[in-house]
């Protein structure tokens, strides 16, 4: 695939002190680009930035809550004051509950999209207006998952929330292609990230030996270095949508051949690891 020339671009990633962020932040910065950085965490987005003036490159960061309107308005005015406008949005931030709408309580669907689907919108909406009466073009990236792409009782809020990032920015990019910004949606199969120890696990995923099986898997996942790789070649040729690992590109092609073989795999994959009946709570929680 083509690489993109980041040489003097600014570059905007979310979510940047850990994981997909910070792997793509410090691929970015190798790559000739400048950053500007957020993270629920101040100390972590801190040591990214770091690491990237360490490379030789500019770096911002600040301690943003990316569900927070005001927060991310506040953000983008400091950093319209020193940019006229970022050439690469990176929307990145991601939180995860594990369960099924039984086990999720509204508090936790408040967080779940709060984070995932209007941390993205504020992304788009606070800089990408920039990047448009700029005129110079861009791309936009948000992360979204294999989830994304397929539906499963076991993460029923996590599914939403990452169907709803596959929209936008199917969506978006055709709203944008006119002003030269493109953009893409990536869907990472398992990837070692600390996603599922910061997440919320919920009835039987909150039980020791399901807990231990998603850290595993995700132990076993592709190392975040390679999904920053595939992001900056996804970004020169421009792609709509790209699964990331195996598992995400067998879920992509069988979504697209065949949405009932999908259905009939992924229940049967559900099925062994988790019973039907064991997914839910008998209640519903308020």
């Amino acid at each position: 695939m083509k690489q993109a020339n980041f040489a003097g671009k600014v570059a905007l990633v979310t979510g940047a002190g850990s994981g997909i962020g910070r792997a793509t932040a410090l691929a970015l910065a190798r790559a000739g680009a400048d950053l500007v950085l957020c993270d629920i965490s101040e100390e972590s987005v801190c040591a990214t930035a770091d690491a990237i003036r360490a490379l030789g490159r500019k770096a911002l960061a600040r301690r943003v809550d990316v569900s927070s309107r005001d927060a991310m308005a506040a953000f983008a005015d400091e950093v319209h004051a020193q940019h006229a406008g970022v050439d690469l949005l990176v929307n990145n931030a991601g939180v995860a509950v594990s369960g099924g709408l039984l086990d999720t309580s509204l508090d936790d669907w408040a967080w779940q999209l709060g984070v995932n689907v209007m941390g993205v919108v504020h992304g788009c909406h606070f800089f990408v207006p920039r990047m448009v009466e700029r005129g110079r073009g861009g791309h936009v990236v948000n992360i979204a998952s294999l989830a994304g792409l397929a539906g499963s009782r076991t993460l029923v809020a996590y599914c939403t929330s990452k169907f709803a990032v596959v929209g936008l920015s199917e969506a978006l990019r055709d709203e944008l292609k006119h002003h030269r910004i493109g953009v893409t949606a990536i869907c990472p199969g398992f990837v070692r990230t600390n996603i599922s120890a910061a997440g919320r696990l919920r009835g039987v995923f909150a039980e020791p030996a399901a807990r231990a099986r998603a850290e595993q898997r995700l132990a076993n996942g592709l190392p975040p270095e390679r999904v920053a790789e595939l992001i900056l070649k996804a970004i020169g040729t421009n792609i709509a949508v790209l699964p990331v690992a195996p598992e995400a590109w067998v879920i992509y092609a069988l979504k697209r051949l065949s949405p009932t073989l999908l259905e009939a795999v992924t229940r049967r994959v559900i099925d062994r690891e988790y019973p039907p009946g064991r997914a839910g709570a008998p209640e519903v929680r308020a």
